[in-house]
C-alpha cells in the first residue's frame, strides 16, 4: 500500500474513533495503530487520561499529539534495557519534536485550551454538563475529530519516513 494511503487510513480511523467514542489520545493511537497494523491494548489503555490537555483540563498539549508521540515511542523509543543510555532517547525525541513542530505550524499552537479558543472562541469545561452541551452545540466533536485525524496522519507520515530512512541506512551498512 502506498504511504499516503496508509496516512489517509490513519486519518479516517482516528476521526471515526474520535467521533464514536471521544478520547483524543486514544483515538489518535487507534488511527495510527490501525493504519500500521498494530494491536496493543496496554498502550491504548495508557493513553486514557491524556485527553483534552490531560484529564479534560485543557491545561496541556492536545491529546492527539500525546497519542502520536506515544506511537512514535512505541516504534522508536528506548527500552528499559537501554534506559541507562541517555542518547537512546534522542531518536524518539527528535521525531516527537517533528510531530510537535508540524502540528504547531498547521494550528498555531499545541495547547488544548488555546486550540479550543481558536476554533470555538473559548475553552469548554467538559466536566460541567452545561458546558459539555455547549461544546456539542459548537460542533466540538467534528472539529476535534478532524484535528485528531490530522495528528494521526502526521504521526504516520513521520513513522513511515523514519522506517524508510532506517531501511536505507541498514541496506547501506550491509
Amino acid at each position: 500500500m502506498e504511504e499516503e494511503q496508509i496516512a489517509d487510513n490513519a486519518f479516517a480511523a482516528a476521526k471515526a474513533f474520535e467521533l464514536g467514542s471521544g478520547g483524543c489520545a486514544q483515538s489518535a493511537l487507534v488511527g495510527i495503530f490501525t493504519a500500521l497494523e498494530v494491536n496493543d491494548e496496554g498502550v491504548f489503555k495508557a493513553a486514557t487520561g491524556l485527553s483534552d490537555g490531560i484529564g479534560l483540563t485543557g491545561d496541556g498539549h492536545c491529546g492527539a499529539i500525546s497519542g502520536g508521540v506515544m506511537a512514535i515511542g512505541y516504534f522508536f523509543g528506548r527500552s528499559t534495557e537501554d534506559s541507562g543510555k541517555m542518547m537512546k532517547q534522542i531518536r524518539a525525541a527528535r521525531l516527537a519534536k517533528k510531530l510537535h513542530d508540524e502540528f504547531v505550524e498547521k494550528y498555531g499552537t499545541c495547547r488544548c485550551a488555546d486550540l479550543q479558543a481558536k476554533f470555538f472562541g473559548r475553552f469548554y469545561n467538559l466536566y460541567d454538563p452545561d458546558e459539555l452541551e455547549r461544546a456539542m452545540a459548537a460542533n466540538m466533536p467534528e472539529v476535534c475529530a478532524t484535528l485528531v485525524g490530522e495528528a494521526a496522519r502526521m504521526a504516520v507520515r513521520i513513522i513511515l519516513e523514519e522506517r524508510k530512512r532506517e531501511a536505507a541506512e541498514n541496506q547501506k551498512n550491509q
